[in-house]
């Protein structure tokens, strides 16, 4: 059930002492409505925390205990992919307001962050298409949790932006995160965004790496 959650908690520790190492008053200067960007800022690094420990926790859960598909019946996974989206949205959401807050903080050339911001949403954006057509909606949620005897038979997906990179979720579409604090010219925007993708890769191989592990061992 707490597989690798250890070194998940340890990882996650490290990243927030860095976190706070690095940022002060000037680096999150701004505000918006009202709510200083400091505000905007941890909120925005809490979603991705809050997302990284609500879906292990249910994963775990489901596939070893069914204790989703137990307590909602048929609704379980509807349910959890309420949970998901929810907190997925605000990933984005919360950068585009930090950005807002903090706009115009980074000291790069506009016409270079907006062309840096473009060059990193095509494949961000090739991906979310490889994901749609070929990978499928709710396998990116984790059906294979709920259902890992139908889905440890499924082969893996080789098309699309799949065909030259097995992981095109965290490697790429993470990318648009970077996007959107370039479009903002925001140093907070951008640190929130290194620091969720960072963190989606500390969710890869210490919950989704060994999950995979156990749901598609006995393919073979």
């Amino acid at each position: 059930m707490f597989k690798r959650q250890g070194w998940h908690l340890l990882s996650l520790v490290a990243s927030l002492v860095m976190l706070s190492l690095v940022v002060d008053e000037q680096f999150l200067s701004g505000a918006l409505w009202g709510i200083p960007t400091r505000v905007w800022f941890w909120v925005a690094i809490a979603i991705p925390i809050v997302h990284q420990i609500v879906v292990p926790l249910i994963w775990r859960a489901e596939l070893y205990h069914q204790w989703m598909s137990k307590t909602f019946g048929g609704r379980g996974f509807l349910i959890y992919k309420v949970i998901f989206t929810i907190l997925f949205v605000g990933r984005p959401l919360s950068i585009i307001l930090v950005g807002i807050s903090n706009k115009n903080t980074l000291p790069l050339n506009p016409v270079l962050a907006y062309s840096l911001a473009f060059l990193l949403f095509l494949p961000a954006a090739y991906g979310i298409f490889s994901v749609i057509k070929y990978f499928g909606i709710d396998r990116a949620y984790g059906i294979d949790h709920f259902e890992p005897e139908i889905y440890r038979n499924k082969p893996f997906v080789k098309q699309g932006m799949f065909k030259y990179f097995d992981n095109v979720m965290y490697g790429f579409i993470f990318l648009l995160l970077w996007s959107l604090a370039l479009l903002f010219l925001s140093r907070a925007a951008l640190l929130v965004a290194i620091f969720s993708h960072i963190y989606i890769w500390v969710h890869f191989y210490f919950t989704e790496l060994p999950d995979m592990e156990y749901i598609y061992a006995a393919r073979e």
